[in-house]
């Protein structure tokens, strides 16, 4: 039983991990797509 809840902790606590990484990547994309327009907009 205490396996069970175990290995429930440590899947959750690394699926937070990997949502952090990935709304961390997307942001990141993001700035970087934010930053072509704004050095392409600019004359």
């Amino acid at each position: 039983m205490a396996d069970g809840i175990s290995d429930e902790k440590s899947r959750r606590k690394a699926m937070l991990i990997r949502a952090g990484i990935y709304i961390f990547a997307t942001h990141l994309f993001a700035g970087f797509v934010i930053l072509l327009f704004s050095l392409g907009g600019r004359r």
